[in-house]
């Protein structure tokens, strides 16, 4: 395992108020990731969605031995 470079991932993370029309509920925030490789986009409606996706994904990674996946 010490002759494989160690893997990466790459994300671009884009965050953004949702701002309601309604002044008694509260604004939230929205989020997507996307992989600058292949251009894919993923959307979250939560920053906990966002860090559950990205634990998965590493930990998969490290569990199967590969290199870097794509979105």
């Amino acid at each position: 395992m010490l002759d494989k470079p160690p893997s990466y991932r790459t994300f671009l993370i884009r965050c953004w108020e949702e701002r309601s029309q309604d002044p008694t509920l509260s604004n939230v925030w929205r989020f997507s990731l996307e992989d600058p490789h292949t251009g894919r986009r993923r959307g979250f409606p939560s920053l906990e969605d966002v860090v559950t996706f990205l634990r998965r994904e590493l930990a998969g990674s490290q569990d199967r031995g590969t290199g870097p996946r794509r979105l």
